[in-house]
């Protein structure tokens, strides 16, 4: 221990002149010209996730599955702990990398080939880090395209996710830059074309089959069902709070004064962040959906086609794409189940599906060459795989 006397200190500004010969303006994001293929990122700051922290974005994101509320529940399924919601998880390692990948982004344009690999437990702490796959240089005046993977590690250093997405950034065109950490394409970096996932042998505790009804095992599903999520959720400012609760530092999304100085669709107001509008509409439909599930085995083809702000209300529907019964392959009768998640804003879920029907289930960028109108309503569009259990 270091123990060393202290005495107060004086005021001093008032004798001290200000010059102005020395103004510092740190600057952080990357444009389009500063990401070169085969640089990696190791983003700064870690988060360790304590178990108040992850009970209260279970709560807060509306998820009833109890293997994110009940630790009881977990280990009696074969887990160590309570698991941290997999959207948790998402949304730290997207939020950690946004100073080095997307600070100064446009847009987000998609993720693609989400993987959760281990489970994260509280006391956890969690990093991530970047690899540039591609950039799609489109001219000086044009926007380009960045694609990206990130992989989210443990304390062990242990991928726990592993996934990909595009992000729409233009040239800085005479902007002052800033001094980022130049990437590292030695950079300890475990990527893998074909990751595996770990899970504890898992086992179905009978004693408590009551935590949860009845009608979201693996039975209950089956290819072609729509459900209709009864519930909306009003977004409120506390998206300010949890867009820095979970490390994001783009100021588009708690920043007025930076968002006032934007024109189009994404300027005005503080746009909510995506990843926590997704953990909404992910927790609006666990009643209906993931009460069971037990594992979020990853998503793809994610797709944030309109912006969301504080006041408005998001809704959702699912559609059932496919069933496949894996026995007991996972030390418990369950099986995949793959859907589609729609979010929509300031409409109804059933009005919405009585209004455009079908039309809700196209990809809002295949519209134009269908010679479908888009759907101002629409505001997400992702495929998601889980692991649910069958019934006992």
């Amino acid at each position: 221990m270091v123990e060393k006397a202290m005495t107060p200190f004086g005021e001093i500004a008032p004798k001290t002149p200000a010059t102005l010969d020395k103004i510092k303006k740190n600057i952080y994001g990357r444009y389009l010209e500063e990401f070169n293929v085969g640089d990696i990122y190791v983003h700064p700051r870690q988060f360790t996730v304590d178990r108040s922290f992850a009970q209260e974005f279970a709560t807060t994101f509306m998820d009833a599955n109890p293997l994110y509320l009940s630790a009881e529940y977990a280990k009696a399924h074969g887990f160590q702990d309570l698991l941290v919601p997999p959207l948790m998880v998402f949304n730290l390692a997207l939020s950690i990398g946004v100073q080095n990948n997307s600070e100064k982004a446009l847009a987000n344009l998609g993720y693609y080939n989400a993987q959760f690999l281990l489970p994260v437990y509280p006391g956890d702490t969690l990093a991530s880090r970047t690899k540039i796959l591609a950039v799609d240089d489109k001219g000086a005046d044009k926007p380009g395209i960045v694609h990206v993977r990130t992989l989210c590690l443990n304390q062990k250093n242990e991928v726990v996710l592993q996934y990909e997405r595009k992000i729409m950034i233009y040239h800085s065109n005479g902007k002052p830059k800033g001094n980022s950490k130049p990437g590292d394409s030695s950079a300890f970096f475990p990527e893998s074309a074909t990751p595996a996932l770990k899970l504890p042998k898992l086992q179905f505790p009978t004693a408590l089959k009551d935590v949860t009804w009845g009608h979201t095992y693996f039975e209950n599903f089956e290819a072609g069902q729509i459900y209709v999520h009864q519930n909306g959720r009003t977004i409120t400012d506390e998206h300010y709070n949890w867009t820095y609760r979970v490390g994001n530092t783009h100021p588009l999304h708690y920043d007025k004064l930076y968002s006032a100085g934007i024109s189009g669709p994404m300027g005005g107001e503080p746009v909510v962040y995506g990843g926590l509008v997704f953990g909404w509409l992910v927790g609006m439909a666990s009643r209906d959906i993931s009460e069971n599930a037990l594992w979020e085995i990853g998503f793809t083809e994610g797709y944030h086609t309109q912006p969301a702000f504080s006041g408005d209300t998001v809704t959702c529907i699912t559609r059932v794409l496919s069933t496949e019964d894996k026995g007991t392959e996972y030390g418990i009768a369950a099986g995949e189940v793959q859907l589609q998640l729609i979010g929509l804003k300031n409409i109804k879920a059933n009005d919405a599906l009585e209004k455009f029907g079908a039309d809700l289930f196209l990809k809002e960028n295949d519209k134009k060459k269908l010679g479908k109108e888009k759907i101002s309503e629409k505001i997400f569009e992702i495929e998601r795989r889980l692991l649910i259990k069958k019934q006992p």
